[in-house]
């Protein structure tokens, strides 16, 4: 298996506690700043690494931001940020968002593939991180095997693994992915992974939700 083949499987994890000592900073001659609304089809088209997003993925996005974020759009553009270089062009995005009214989550952490090594991705989420209270804890994701160099990232930052079953309308698929994660993760960062339950009041939540939101 190539990583353009690994399957697009379900991953959830669950920060319960910061891990402060994956904070950092930006580098130089970057900066951070929201998402303007004029940059909504930039943002769209992050995850994709496009300028534009791909036809096939063009009825989710919208779909997504429907249902999602539609009822809030300041919001959405206040929480959405983007890593900037020198001439203002986004080269890495991360948003945080409380789905479904209820729970705080991260959402959409990107880097454009041509500034990756630049430690673009741990500055965002560092930011963002920062931005929750003790009393915002715990903070969930949504992620895939193939995102397994943001799984290390989130590890750091102190995110688990969650196992369990049904979560809302989404199976999480953690036995399936953790052997792709031992494949394509340096041995080390795999063994740092930590597993944990789903909480009770997590899966009960997402019960009765027929949509996506994180």
């Amino acid at each position: 298996m190539t990583e353009n083949e690994i399957p697009d499987y379900n991953i959830f994890m669950m920060c319960d506690q910061l891990n402060g000592h994956a904070l950092t900073q930006l580098p130089d001659n970057y900066y951070i700043r929201s998402c303007r609304p004029e940059e909504l089809e930039i943002w769209k088209a992050f995850p994709f690494d496009k300028d534009t997003v791909p036809t096939e993925y063009e009825d989710f996005m919208n779909q997504y931001i429907a249902v999602t974020y539609s009822h809030d759009m300041d919001t959405f553009f206040q929480n959405t940020l983007f890593v900037c270089d020198q001439e203002d062009r986004p080269s890495a995005t991360c948003s945080h968002w409380k789905a479904y009214g209820k729970l705080n989550t991260i959402q959409w952490l990107k880097v454009r593939r041509a500034y990756e090594g630049k430690g673009l991705g741990r500055a965002v989420l560092s930011v963002i991180m920062k931005r929750f209270s003790a009393d915002d804890y715990p903070i969930f994701l949504h992620t895939q095997p193939g995102s397994f160099r943001a799984i290390k990232l989130y590890s750091d930052f102190g995110f688990k693994l969650l196992k369990g079953g049904q979560m809302g309308t989404r199976t999480n698929e953690l036995e399936k992915c953790l052997p792709i994660l031992k494949s394509f993760m340096p041995q080390k960062d795999f063994e740092k992974l930590k597993i944990i339950d789903a909480p009770v009041h997590f899966i009960k939540l997402l019960e009765n939700e027929t949509t996506i939101q994180f």
